[in-house]
């Protein structure tokens, strides 16, 4: 259950990563979207490290 749970916390990074390339690629052209993408991938970040810190919780829960 725990890899399954480490896994996705990994796509949340992948995904930010996607993101910030989208940032990256569109930021003279729109800006507007570029904000967008800025916004999904400080989003998917904070998944990220959300998903961690309750994973921990979780493994730390099922340690007893």
């Amino acid at each position: 259950m725990v890899r399954y749970l480490k896994f996705f916390e990994y796509t949340y990074l992948a995904i930010s990563v996607f993101f910030l390339y989208k940032t990256y690629e569109v930021w003279y052209a729109e800006l507007q979207r570029a904000y967008l993408y800025l916004i999904f991938t400080l989003a998917a970040i904070g998944m990220y490290f959300f998903r961690r810190k309750n994973r921990k919780k979780y493994e730390n829960f099922h340690k007893d």
